[in-house]
């Protein structure tokens, strides 16, 4: 039951972001384009960020850890381009810049939604 809340956590957040971003852009049937984008978004998170992560970890250390967030700008728009050239799902990010702000937003609302529906025991 907990993957699933996750998993609409990451769904809503990714609609936030669309919907304050004007560089995010959803085609085609929303809540669909959002459910996939959120799996490939989780996946992407779960197997490809800890590699970029420890890669960067000079990086990470020399900024201050801002490099994290060009990080979660680069996921963000790596799992855009995934959705769309494998999956046909139409998530468009349209550059570095919205990257970096939706990312900032889908982390945000994220933590907020998961700090009051998720209960942890």
């Amino acid at each position: 039951m907990k993957l699933i809340l996750r998993w609409l956590i990451i769904a809503v957040s990714l609609y936030v972001a669309a919907w304050i971003i004007p560089g995010i852009m959803v085609e085609g049937d929303a809540w669909v384009v959002y459910s996939v984008m959120a799996i490939i978004l989780a996946l992407v998170n779960a197997l490809i960020r800890p590699i970029l992560k420890f890669l960067s970890c000079g990086f990470i250390l020399i900024t201050l850890g801002l490099f994290v967030l060009v990080i979660n700008a680069a996921t963000f728009m790596l799992s855009a381009q995934i959705a769309q050239n494998w999956f046909g799902v139409g998530y468009y990010v349209d550059g570095f810049g919205a990257a970096l702000l939706g990312s900032i937003i889908v982390s945000i609302v994220s933590v907020v939604l998961s700090r009051f529906l998720i209960d942890e025991e």
